[in-house]
């Protein structure tokens, strides 16, 4: 009697990789893996062998000196301020704020500046293996528009500032086109919204009691920057007599639902506080030493169990939106902070700047890990050159050792974004020269 194999499976396509740095389970590297993808989720994750002999597909993508991760999260971006890279540098977060960043965004700002901004940024993100961004800027409308049709995944942000912007005059505009964009986007696969209030010191009681009340009936998260200075405690403390989070506690803000960006002014039980309620914390580490806004506690969060995740912040304040710099930075820097050598270790480090990220977003169900069921978010990084030799440990590699120029391909939801470092369905040229006569527009309106 003879038995016969089954027939393989058919898939759309697969990767072969030297390496699967697959984050689930924590710190697991699979030697000599492939994945399958079908309608743009991941279907088997296998030995390579294996998988030539259980799945047949048109098109096989074989990167045997390559590390295929999970895209990175970038948790915290202001992505149209990318067209402000280095316009204001080495000035301490108010005065850049008031004095540079927002005399130009009043000349400058409109639907147009926020397109071009959101393009040069998803062009500069895929390249660096970052496949979903956690927006917060003016003109939602125009970047979910815009990310939509450049195939990225974001959630953006749904800005509430107590001062008129270009975007909106008063509160009730705010919130009136908030709902307006929600509702728009709140059934696409690719983008999403959340509540945006800039900050404790730019929102009222009342208005962070009605993004409350509206993120718990939409059932979206609130995006904020908190306990970024200690200048920034102290005017609490004089103007509100509490601490910022302490009054967002007593406004229901502070819940699971909460992204907290910055975080440098933490006590114990501030901390404690943020693991009680399920706060996502996301590190802009590069930002915050840029501007000299404190140092996070990130190994004290770590401990305490609060989602950690990982930021670069805005071009204007960082100024790139490289994750690869971002989370070598990060983990360096827990380490002097916690003066413990071990604080943030690689694999952690690793799992911040994807699953943690996709966790803070609410994504986790979907994209953040290598796993079977999940959408092919996915990043090959070129681990074969002379500089990542020898290659004694892939997840330190990747995190201590290697540049966002390794990158070679990118997948989002299954589609190609990267192949072999060229953009696909973006042209590099034309948003270099749409860069620069930006550049020369800027300049004309600060001169």
């Amino acid at each position: 009697m003879t038995t016969t194999s089954a027939a393989p499976q058919t898939c759309d396509f697969i990767i072969e990789a030297g390496w699967v740095v697959p984050v689930v389970p924590h710190g697991v590297v699979l030697e000599d893996h492939a994945v399958a993808v079908t309608g743009g989720a991941i279907v088997a994750l296998l030995p390579t062998a294996e998988m030539r002999t259980r799945y047949v597909s048109a098109e096989t993508v074989s990167r045997p000196q390559a590390a295929l991760i999970p895209g990175f999260v970038n948790a915290h971006t202001h992505n149209p301020m990318t067209l402000l890279r280095g316009i204001a540098d080495d000035l301490p977060l108010m005065e850049w704020l008031q004095n540079h960043i927002w005399p130009v965004e009043a000349a400058v700002i409109g639907p147009e500046f926020v397109a071009d901004g959101v393009t040069l940024a998803v062009a500069e993100m895929l390249r660096g293996g970052t496949t979903c961004a956690n927006e917060n800027y003016f003109f939602p409308d125009v970047q979910a528009a815009v990310y939509k049709r450049l195939g990225f995944r974001a959630r953006v942000g749904l800005p509430v500032i107590d001062f008129p912007t270009a975007w909106a005059k008063t509160s009730d505009e705010y919130f009136d086109r908030a709902v307006e964009v929600h509702d728009q986007w709140r059934d696409d696969e690719l983008v999403s919204t959340a509540f945006a209030p800039h900050a404790p010191y730019t929102v009222s009681d009342a208005n962070f009691e009605r993004v409350r009340m509206l993120a718990d009936q939409l059932d979206v998260p609130v995006h904020l920057h908190t306990h970024e200075t200690a200048q920034e405690i102290e005017e609490s403390l004089k103007q509100h007599g509490q601490r910022p989070l302490a009054r967002l506690d007593r406004l229901g803000v502070v819940n699971d639902r909460l992204i907290a960006v910055h975080m440098t002014q933490l006590t114990d039980a501030e901390i404690a506080l943020c693991a009680e309620r399920g706060v996502s914390v996301v590190h802009c580490a590069e930002s915050n030493l840029k501007l000299a806004s404190g140092f996070c506690p990130v190994c004290k969060l770590q401990h305490a169990g609060v989602n950690l995740a990982i930021g670069t912040d805005g071009c204007a304040s960082n100024n790139d939106l490289d994750m690869f710099g971002e989370t070598r930075t990060a983990a360096l820097l827990a380490k002097a902070v916690a003066g413990n050598a071990s604080a943030l270790d690689a694999a952690s480090a690793l799992r911040a700047a994807t699953l943690g990220g996709a966790r803070a977003l609410g994504f986790d169900a979907r994209i953040g890990s290598v796993e079977v069921g999940k959408q092919a978010d996915l990043a090959c990084v070129d681990l074969g050159s002379l500089e990542a030799q020898p290659l004694h440990h892939v997840i330190s590699q990747l995190v201590y050792a290697t540049g966002r120029h390794q990158v070679s391909d990118v997948w989002i939801a299954g589609r190609a974004k990267l192949r072999q470092r060229m953009l696909v369905d973006m042209d590099a040229d034309a948003i270099v020269a749409n860069a620069r006569q930006w550049r020369e527009r800027i300049r004309s309106v600060r001169a």
